[in-house]
């Protein structure tokens, strides 16, 4: 698998990385060992978690293959902070105070001494910025973070964030972004890819299959055995349950019976190869659909066929 450097650093990250969001909840154990040797063995090195994801479980299914599986150095780990579920309703702190907080049980959770990269899981407008960035500046300073970033940020948050972390005034700098991009949702094109390739960020993608919409399973329905049942996921899938996306989804199809794809490989890999982009996240419940999904190395899309998706989705 391709690697690419995150924004102006050193860093290289598989141009896939392995989403975690289910891990600890709808996926167990095995299931995420299965799916962890599978991306390693296509040549992925970027695992994607979150304090938030499983209240931890996420984190803490991930801890247990590190050396058990495979080595730590091997692995570029992502973790996020900043987001809490209080009373069933999630609530955003990017105070300095709660920020390291969520580090240091990341940490824990995990069992490992650095995290690669740690990022501000969303904006907060009732905390300073300067307040948050501090906890960055702490973070790497400390080793606990080797690169930091942001997720979930307006193109002026980024642009904001990214001046104030100036490295040559020994801030430390934020070096990626991390927002939702797919065929069904392009927004981070007006301003927020644009500001990441001025400001020397990596762009990641995350539900580049438009939350499971693209892969074609919910155009008969919602499945019984989909996020769109589920319980944790069902509010998430809705937004895409609508028309504007069933006309995308049926482009998407026909293009993949005719080039001999999946609709999935077709999805994933226009947003895998658009302008700016470092890396898509991809997430499955099990290690099975995992191997559907990592077939979209074998695919690139025929400038033809991108330029009609382009078309249609901007429609």
């Amino acid at each position: 698998m391709e690697l690419r450097p995150l924004g102006n650093s050193g860093l290289r990250i598989s141009r896939l990385g392995l989403g975690t969001m289910t891990w600890g909840r709808d996926t167990d154990e095995h299931e995420a060992a299965d799916q962890l040797r599978t991306f390693l063995d296509h040549g992925g090195n970027f695992i994607d978690t979150a304090a938030l994801y499983g209240d931890g479980d996420s984190e803490r299914t991930l801890a247990g293959f590190i050396e058990t599986l495979v080595p730590r150095e091997e692995l570029v780990i992502a973790t996020k902070a900043g987001i809490t579920v209080e009373s069933g309703d999630r609530r955003v702190n990017n105070s300095r105070l709660n920020l390291i907080a969520d580090l240091d049980k990341s940490l824990a959770r995990l069992g490992v001494d650095y995290i690669d990269l740690w990022q501000v899981h969303a904006w907060d407008p009732e905390v300073p910025l300067e307040e948050t960035l501090s906890a960055i500046d702490y973070a790497v300073n400390s080793g606990k973070v080797r690169y930091a970033g942001v997720s979930n940020f307006a193109g002026w948050q980024l642009a904001r964030a990214a001046t104030i972390q100036n490295p040559a005034f020994g801030k430390a700098p934020i070096l990626a972004i991390q927002n939702e991009y797919s065929l069904l949702n392009r927004r981070a094109e007006a301003e927020v890819i644009p500001a990441a390739a001025a400001l020397g960020c990596g762009f990641l993608a995350w539900s580049p299959l438009g939350r499971g919409i693209l892969t074609g399973k919910y155009r008969s329905g919602v499945p019984s055995d989909s996020r769109g049942a589920s319980p944790h996921f069902s509010n998430f899938v809705a937004p895409y349950l609508d028309s504007r996306s069933r006309t995308i989804v049926d482009s998407v199809c026909v293009a993949a019976d005719g080039l001999g794809f999946s609709p999935i490989e077709v999805a994933l890999s226009w947003v895998r190869d658009a302008p700016g982009v470092t890396s898509v996240i991809v997430g499955a419940r099990t290690g099975a659909q995992l191997r559907g999904i990592l077939t979209v190395e074998e695919v690139e899309l025929p400038s033809q066929v991108r330029s009609a998706l382009d078309d249609i989705s901007l429609a």
